[in-house]
Formats: C-alpha cells, structure tokens, sequence
C-alpha cells in the first residue's frame, strides 16, 4: 500500500488507460465475437445456507484496520468428513457483531452454531487451524488489531479460549498467522505476521487532501512473532498448552516490516520448515530454519524479497504451489492495482526468479489490489490454476476511475470507492497462465472490497471450492462447476501417534506416468486457513500408482496407490491408503 505523490500521479494516468482498456476489451468479450466457455465457478451462497455480512465498524471513520480485515477459516472442527466456515467481524470488542462458526449439515447447506464459545467480538483480522495439544481436535487462533486469541476445541461442538495460560502476550496488530512444527519435536509451534504500529489519532488524506486510510510507510513495521509449543504443561492437577515467545532467540525480532502474508514450507529443500513473510511495500522475509532453534533471513538472497525489477511492491497474501511440474514449490504474490504481481519459479532447489510477465501475469485484462490468492488445480488438468480476490485500500486517484467502470445510474456508497474485480487465471501445464477473468462474471463480474480467499472441497464432489470475505459485504461461497473435469484424487495426511495432520509434510503422487507433490499445511493465503487435505488433478489418470510421504521428521514412507476419484487418508506406519466416508 506504499505509493508516494509522484508515483501516484503516473499511476493515475496509467490506471485510467488500463480500466478504459479492460472495459473495452469486455464490451468485445460480450458482443457475441468470442465462442462463450462454461464458467469455472458457480455462487451457491444462498443455496448453501451460508448467512453473514461482515461488520468493519463506523463508515467514515477511516480506523485502518477497517480496510484490513477480516478472513476466515475453512475447518472440520467436529470430524464429520465436512468442512465448516468460521468467519471473522471487525466492528471492535464492545459491538454486537460477533464471529460466527457454521457447521455444515447432511445435507450440504450451512447452520450457525450458537454456544460455541468462538462468538466473539474485537476487531478479528484472521483465523489460523492447528492442533495445539495433539488430541484430535483442531483448534483455531483469531487474530486481531490488539493482540490475538486461542480456543482449544472441546471435542464436544464447543471451545474454550486459553489466551492467557498459554502466555500469548502480543498486544500487536496480528495480520496472518500459521502453525508449524519448526523443530520437529511433534508439537504445532505457532507464527504471527503483525502490520504495523497503528494509532488512531494520526489522520491522513490522499493526493487530492481528502482523508482517507492511511498507507503503511506512515508508521514502523512490527516484528512476526515465533511461539514454541513447549507441549502439555502439569497446572493443578490437569495438562495445559503452554507457548513461549521465541521472536528474539529465533533471530525473527531482527528483521522487524509490515507483515500482512505468512506461509510455512521447506523453501530451501533440507527437509526443515521455514518462514516466508510478505510485508506491504517493503522487501518479503523468508526466514531459513536453521535447525538449531534460529531462523536466517534469506529473501534476498533466493530471490524472493524483490520483483524481477528490484522492486518492493505492496505485497499482501501468499499462494504457494508447483505451476510448471517440476515437483519444486512456487510462490505468487499479488500487489496493488497500479504493480504487477509475482510469480516466483523456484528454478534451482532453494532459488527463485520472478517470472510473471512470461507466466502471463503481469497484464491482467483487468487490474486489482491482490489480497487473498490461492493455486489450485480446479478443472483438474494436473496443473495449478489461479484466482486472486480484489479490493482497493485507499480513496486517492482510484474513485473516479470506479465510476468509469459503473453501469449507468448505479448508486455508490462509501465502499464503492474502493471495490474492484476478483480475477481467474487458467494454467497450461508449464507456468503460463491465461486470464479467463472476463469469461467467468459469477466470481469475477461483481466489485466489492475483497480480502479473505479460502480453498478447498466444500460439497465433497472432488474439486476446489472457493470461500470469499469482504469488508462490509457478504461472505460468497463458489462450488466449482468446471464441466468435464479430469480425473482427482484428495489426500488426508496424518500421523497417528499424534492424532493430528502431518503438518510440514510431502506428498508425491506417482500417476499415468507423471508425478506431482503437495504440501500440508493450509495456513497460506491471505488472513485464513484453507482445507487442510491435499486435492491432486490428475488429469487423464484413473488410478494412482504410488505414494510417497516425506514426514515432518525428514523420514520417508511409500503408499501403494489406489483408484483415483475419491478421498483417502495416509496414515504413518501403514503403507496403505484407507477411504474417506462421508455419509450425506
């Protein structure tokens, strides 16, 4: 969200091309000139009984937290097979706008659930997923502009919070967050991205001297804070979860940005989880475990905390996957609506390259300031797909440039000002993507201030679905209705002896001659956390041949395959992939 005078005066005039452009080039798209194609997402958010509206607070009073938040969390938190919604307000601790969790029924449609013990109110940024004390139950974090919140999950449909016992003290404004298990000791250690140091009562106006939120370089960045599971602790007879803060000793307080992404995999290939940051118009942090405790920061050296111009863009939510096939993990990131996003191939084990102007990403048919992003196969061709969700964050040159865009006689409201388009990408199968973006108006056509993008396979029909947040408007779910979609197959990674997913690690599927790998752990994205399975497309391949699971431990264990087309879980220890029920 960095964008000083001179730059934004170019940016103007470059955006107002770009916009006149892309309406255009829509105006052609739909004069019947162009074969129409199916769209990839359908929105069923009334069918599936999905009910919230989030709730950012006064209108006008320019908190800038408002513009932040708030995500959500895609989760199965009673173990039923079905995933379920968490979704997250923003109107502050005295509001009557609580967060809401819903459970998904028999039948596929969603009902609030009251007495939870998660219906609280502050002012939530995101939601992150673990199982803290190994005990079956995944538990959830919600993080906030003013510290952060823990609720243990009872087992019982209900959870109780242990912020305080468990001594996470941070006070900071927390942004994304993720679990991981960082020195393989078997317990989810926990990360927080934090923004900025934000008060109030420093106003701020655009270009034109109308106030409007505040951009980052106004205020010091924050440190991302590293907390180490120290397990089940003795207190008065029972065990409790107990995290210490290890954000100096791990070296993570030397490197202090306005974090907004977080993101934990072995980005370097020594089979250790490390720490990727992405911090709002300043250099991305990806923090190198190791293996004693400490982090290295290294994103300028691999290559990921500039563009390939030099540049340190607005930098927001994280999309982790392999795009071109060669089993190493790739990272997007998108940026603000006048900057190309990033694509960073990882095309020597541990080393990227910026490539989205030949990945096709740099000149989108229309623009948008990126937050959540997700890669994922969704007309299941054995290639990543991408969609991003779109949303402006200040007033300044871009207002006008929205009622270009504007049917005749639409009304605008104060958030009108800053809505955009989400946006689609297709993959074929070696990096290079094409904007369907215009082709697919259910996803793409309706402007709103887009933040939160969560994935995974809601309705259990085998493909990604897609869970969509925004500030002051609908939470919009979108089942994927891709037509004739290839074959796929869902994964379930989980470690008996410690009851939980095998978060940090490694899946390669051998199929139809082909190999893909997956990486577990669904705390990626912007602000949530996304299903924790892994989805493989498969594309012409109706069976798997093998598996092979790198554990979170370094060891390695083969699965023998299976027909595809269906749900299976990989259990440690038994060689042998079992079938996932789900009973409707």
């Amino acid at each position: 969200m960095n964008h000083p005078p001179i730059v934004r005066t170019f940016s103007a005039f470059f955006l107002c091309a770009v916009l006149l452009t892309g309406c255009q080039q829509e105006q052609s798209s739909n004069s019947g000139t162009e074969t129409a194609e199916p769209e990839l997402f359908r929105e069923v958010t009334e069918e599936w009984g999905l009910d919230f509206r989030h709730n950012p607070g006064p209108i006008g009073s320019y908190f800038m937290p408002q513009i932040i938040g708030s995500g959500a969390a895609l989760f199965d938190y009673d173990q039923d097979g079905r995933l379920d919604i968490y979704l997250l307000q923003n109107a502050g601790p005295r509001s009557k706008s609580t967060n809401r969790l819903f459970h998904q029924e028999k039948d596929g449609r969603f009902r609030e659930v009251s007495g939870s013990g998660l219906e609280i109110a502050g002012y939530g940024m995101g939601a992150a997923v673990g199982d803290i004390n190994n005990d079956g139950w995944p538990d959830v974090l919600v993080t906030q502009y003013g510290g952060a919140r823990l609720f243990l999950n009872n087992g019982n449909g209900t959870f109780t919070e242990v912020s305080r016992e468990a001594e996470l003290d941070t006070v900071l404004w927390g942004t994304s967050a993720c679990f991981l298990d960082y020195d393989r000791d078997g317990w989810l250690d926990l990360v927080i991205t934090h923004y900025v140091n934000y008060g109030p009562d420093r106003p701020c106006t655009d270009s034109t001297g109308r106030k409007d939120y505040c951009p980052p370089q106004v205020f010091e960045g924050t440190v991302t804070k590293l907390y180490h599971n120290l397990g089940r602790q003795p207190s008065n007879g029972s065990a409790r979860v107990r995290f210490q803060d290890v954000t100096v000793r791990s070296g993570l307080a030397k490197r202090p940005g306005p974090g907004l992404g977080v993101a934990s995999a072995d980005f370097d290939g020594d089979g250790w989880p490390d720490i990727l940051v992405a911090n709002d118009g300043k250099p991305n942090h990806l923090w190198i475990n190791q293996k004693d405790g400490t982090f290295r920061e290294e994103g300028l050296k691999r290559g990921l905390a500039l563009n390939s111009q030099g540049q340190a863009l607005a930098n927001m939510g994280i999309a982790l996957g392999d795009v071109d096939g060669d089993l190493l993990l790739d990272v997007f990131i998108p940026h603000l609506t006048e900057e190309p996003p990033a694509l960073w191939r990882q095309e020597t084990k541990g080393f990227f390259n910026d490539v989205a102007v030949k990945g096709g990403l740099a000149a989108p048919v229309q623009r948008g300031t990126g937050f959540g992003a997700v890669l994922a196969d969704f007309d299941q061709d054995g290639s990543p797909d991408l969609a991003v969700v779109n949303g402006r964050v200040m007033f300044g040159h871009s207002g006008g440039m929205h009622l270009i865009m504007r049917k005749p006689g639409e009304k605008n409201n104060f958030w009108s000002f800053y809505a955009e388009r989400n946006q689609l990408f297709l993959n074929d199968g070696k990096g290079n993507f094409s904007d369907v973006s215009l082709k697919n108006p259910e996803f793409c056509g309706t402007e709103g201030v887009y933040r939160g993008l969560a994935c995974g396979d809601i309705d259990g029909d085998g493909a990604v679905d897609l869970l969509v947040t925004s500030v002051e408007g609908p939470a919009r779910l979108f089942k994927n209705v891709v037509p004739n979609r290839g074959h796929w197959l869902i994964a379930r990674v989980v470690d008996p002896a410690l009851h939980r997913d095998a978060y940090g690690a490694e899946v390669t599927v051998t199929a139809g001659g082909r190999r893909w790998k997956g990486w577990v752990n669904p705390g990626y994205s912007f602000i949530c956390s996304n299903d924790p399975r892994l989805h493989f497309g498969l594309g012409s391949a109706e069976k798997v041949d093998s598996f092979e699971v790198q554990w979170p431990d370094g060891k390695r264990e083969t699965f023998t395959g299976c027909a595809a087309d269906q749900a299976v879980e990989l259990r440690r220890g038994t060689a042998q992939p079992v079938p996932l029920k789900v009973t409707r």
